[in-house]
Formats: C-alpha cells, sequence, structure tokens
C-alpha cells in the first residue's frame, strides 16, 4: 500500500459500493417500467431490448460501484490493475452475454414477421449468437493481454481437419442455410417430399428441418436431404390454392340444370365455410360419359392447404342434400353382364341362376 488503510477509506468505499447497488436496484425498477411500455406496442425489438438492458444496466450499475470502491481504496498498483482487469472482464462477459441475446433475438424478429406465423429459423439466430460470443471471448482475451494471433492461426489450421470430420455437419449446415437464402422453403410453408413426408414446416435449425405432419407428428429431415429432394411448396408463389371434386350424374339429367345448382352450392360454400375464397369463381367442367354416369369436375378455391378437408366437406354434404331437393339422381356403378353358352345368348337373370347352381354343384 501507499499508505495505511483507514476508516475514512472504508467509509469512503462502503458508500460507493452501495449507492452502485442501489443505482442497480433503481435502474432496474425502471427497466421493469420501460418492459411494461414495451408490451404494449406491436414491435417485438423492443421487448427484447428492453429485456436485456434489465440484464446489462443493474450490472453495470453494480460494477462502476465496485470500481469506485476500490478506486478509493489505498491499493498498491498491481492490485490496482488487477482489481481493474477484473471488473472489465466481467462487464465485457455481461455486455457480450446481453448483446447476444439482443441481436439473436432481433434476428428471432425478423425472421418470425418474414417467415409467418408458424415457426421460427433458429440457423441464423443460432449463427448471430455464436459469432458475438466469439468476438466477445477475443475482445475478453486481449483485455487480459493475450495474443490472439497464435490462436487464430492454430484455429486455421485446425479447422481443416475439423472440416473434414464434420463434413455432413457442414454440408447441412450450408444447405440450410441456401435453402433459406433462395426462398424455396420458409418456416411456416406447407411441403410435400417426392418421398412421402409432408407437412407444416416447423423450424430450419443448423443441421436439420422439422416438418409437423397433420397428424400433429414431427418429422424430422436433415437439410442436406431436403436440398436434394423433389419437393412441392403448396404455400407458395402464394398461399391461396385451387382443389377438385369429382361429381357424376345420371345420364337423362339435364346437364344445364345440374350446371346451375352445383355452381350455386359452390357458391355458397365459399360465401359461408372458414378458410374458402369468397371471391372464387364457380367452375363446373364436364369430362366423360362413363360406364353408368356423366362424370364431371368441380373446382372450388380454398386459403391454405389444410383447409380443403373442410371445404370438401361441406360441399359433398351440401350438393348431395340440394341435388335431393332438385331431383338430380347420382347413380350407383352398374354393369351389364350377358353370358353365352354355345351361340345362344342366356338372359342375365338366368345367367345368374345358372352360375348360381354351377357353384353349388362345385360344392357338393
Amino acid at each position: 500500500m501507499n499508505r495505511a488503510l483507514t476508516v475514512d477509506d472504508l467509509v469512503i468505499a462502503g458508500i460507493a459500493l452501495v449507492a452502485g447497488l442501489l443505482a442497480a436496484f433503481l435502474l432496474r425498477v425502471v427497466m421493469r417500467w420501460l418492459g411494461k411500455h414495451a408490451d404494449r406496442t406491436r414491435w417485438s425489438g423492443d421487448d427484447v431490448i428492453v429485456d436485456a438492458l434489465r440484464t446489462v444496466v443493474p450490472w453495470a450499475a453494480f460494477l462502476g460501484g465496485a470500481a469506485s470502491a476500490g478506486a478509493a481504496l489505498p491499493l498498491t498498483r498491481t492490485v490496482q490493475n488487477h482489481v481493474n482487469q477484473v471488473l472489465t472482464v466481467v462487464l465485457i462477459f455481461v455486455v457480450t452475454v446481453t448483446a447476444a441475446r439482443v441481436i439473436a433475438g432481433l434476428v428471432r424478429a425478423v425472421t418470425q414477421s418474414r417467415s409467418g406465423v408458424a415457426g421460427s429459423a433458429t440457423i441464423f439466430v443460432n449463427i448471430t449468437r455464436v459469432l458475438v460470443l466469439a468476438i466477445g471471448f477475443l475482445v475478453v482475451l486481449q483485455t487480459l493481454g493475450i495474443s490472439i494471433a497464435p490462436m487464430l492461426t492454430a484455429l486455421g489450421v485446425g479447422g481443416l481437419a475439423v472440416a473434414l470430420a464434420l463434413q455432413d455437419t457442414l454440408a447441412n449446415l450450408f444447405a440450410g442455410i441456401h435453402i433459406l437464402a433462395s426462398k424455396t422453403v420458409q418456416p411456416g410453408d406447407y411441403i410435400r417430399l417426392s418421398s412421402g413426408e409432408e407437412g407444416y414446416v416447423e423450424d430450419i435449425n443448423w443441421r436439420q428441418t422439422t416438418v409437423r405432419a397433420l397428424s400433429n407428428n414431427l418429422v424430422v429431415i436433415p437439410n442436406g436431404e431436403l436440398a436434394k429432394a423433389n419437393m412441392t411448396n403448396f404455400m407458395r408463389p402464394e398461399q391461396q390454392l385451387t382443389i377438385t371434386v369429382q361429381v357424376g350424374v345420371a345420364y337423362d339429367s339435364d346437364l344445364d340444370h345440374v350446371e346451375q345448382v352445383t355452381c350455386e352450392v359452390v357458391a355458397e360454400v365459399m360465401a359461408e365455410i372458414t378458410g374458402a375464397v369468397p371471391d372464387h369463381e364457380p367452375l363446373v367442367r364436364f369430362h366423360t360419359f362413363g360406364d353408368s354416369r356423366i362424370g364431371f369436375t368441380v373446382i372450388l378455391g380454398v386459403g391454405e392447404f389444410s383447409d380443403q378437408f373442410r371445404i370438401k366437406h361441406e360441399f359433398v354434404k351440401r350438393l348431395h342434400r340440394r341435388y335431393g331437393e332438385e331431383g338430380i339422381r347420382i347413380p350407383a356403378p352398374t354393369r351389364t353382364v350377358a353370358l353365352q353358352q354355345g351361340s345362344i345368348a342366356i338372359p342375365q337373370q338366368r345367367a345368374h341362376e345358372e352360375v348360381g347352381d354351377a357353384r353349388a354343384a362345385h360344392l357338393d
């Protein structure tokens, strides 16, 4: 020590430390008040910033009080340097963790706002967090007087061995980045792979893509496999799509009347059922002279892939009821079979009887 420690030194140091603690408590109360106001805004970024400041601001106030207390004590230059160095490292650590949380939260908010409501692409969040923490670690080493140049050189040499050992992991990482950058698939999209897997994309992280099937099960697909697979994205280029329902009516039906009634049912379903497209133009297209019916296709508009099941359900029920009211028949499949014995044709009813007699004789 340069001089002897006195009671006044301890009092001043205690006051500085208590002042830092009091300031930290008051700032935490202020941050809590700001957090309540941030919850009322529509932008989620201010919630992330205020939540991170709740940590860094009180810690900064406390460390400032501790530094002032250390400066008030008659410490030697070496001890003073060590104390300042420790406080600086702690402050850098707190700021780094807070910055990683803020930046990662902002990236998550941006990805959610651009990808949809179903999920977030954590691959960008994780990469951002790792980069910020790595920068903070290098700053800590530089503050402690440790040269980072040899470490960077060693990392460059060892990075080649790590890359060779983690080929699959790195392939999945860059495949995930490519998928998101190309915007072929985004969280919230409904996709179907050529291998049969289908569902909503929940998340795309550094190694795999998580897909939630309509059965509420999760399907995990490596990013590399997803990038190479033939895939149908039902949400792009737009979310709305059309579906078809096959219908058939009897040959004696008035096709103009059938078309009119069917279009009225389509318009009714489009206007009343949730998930339908109200401005969709009803379309009916006759296409087949079948064995027992004239077949046609009804085209319906749906707002989103999973809505099609509810819309088909309501359309079939209403069309069946309306056909019954209008006297339009939907015939069951029938087929006339003529059997011949020698050169004499056997009527259909007689043929059934002889076939039954032959079966009975065979069983005997």
